[in-house]
């Protein structure tokens, strides 16, 4: 009786991850990363569950028994993205590009509306939205932050890495203005290295031209 209820826990633990992968591919479903963190914690909990029984029966109990942890653990995490996501694309509008992984949320702000040309002084026209953005991770102290410059090719690459340095760095300073624990934020440059559009044309190096906000939960 015994090994049988095992096997329906492990059978549950299952069907929760395949039942969570199919739904999470759907982009039209709100609570996609929830399911996608429940599943994610289940398969590890149960591997790691597995692993820590020294016979049979106790690494059935064990994969029983992460699964069901890890599960409620993923879950939580990935619940906690998606109703930060939401709040921010409520709070941002569009001027902000946000991205959730299910893992991390990435903020992008173009660099064009917030600095000058080669330059690193903030302009007004999105700190609002950088108070806006210190507030949500104010509201979700468990998480890190990283704040990545990047540039399109135009000048030399040594310039540009700096450049995007510095402007990584102003915007993080105006996060921790507001209230984001330093310990929270690094700041990166990434130069010209990590271009998601064409150089070629002068749409593609406005998109180049960004810095981008990655928050990850602290699992």
């Amino acid at each position: 009786m015994t090994i049988s209820k095992l096997s329906l826990g492990l059978a549950g633990a299952a069907l929760l991850t395949a039942t969570a992968c199919t739904e999470m591919t759907d982009p039209n479903n709100p609570n996609r990363n929830t399911q996608q963190g429940a599943a994610a914690g289940a398969a590890i909990g149960a591997l790691i569950g597995a692993a820590a029984g020294d016979n049979t029966e106790e690494r059935r109990r064990g994969a029983v028994v992460g699964a069901i942890i890890g599960g409620g653990i993923g879950a939580i995490g990935g619940a906690q993205l998606d109703q930060q996501e939401a709040e921010l694309r409520a709070q941002m509008g569009n001027n902000a590009r946000i991205v959730n992984t299910g893992n991390q949320l990435i903020v992008t702000l173009p660099q064009d509306i917030l600095f000058a040309t080669d330059s690193a002084a903030l302009t007004g026209a999105l700190q609002t939205d950088l108070y806006t953005l210190a507030q949500s991770l104010n509201s979700y102290p468990n998480t890190t932050v990283n704040v990545i410059g990047h540039t399109d090719n135009v000048g030399e690459a040594s310039y540009n890495l700096n450049l995007s340095q510095r402007r990584a760095q102003a915007v993080s300073s105006v996060l921790i203005n507001a209230g984001v624990a330093p310990s929270r934020i690094r700041s990166i440059g990434r130069g010209e290295d990590q271009p998601i559009a064409t150089n070629l044309t002068p749409e593609g190096r406005q998109q180049n031209r960004r810095v981008e906000i990655v928050i990850t939960p602290n699992n």
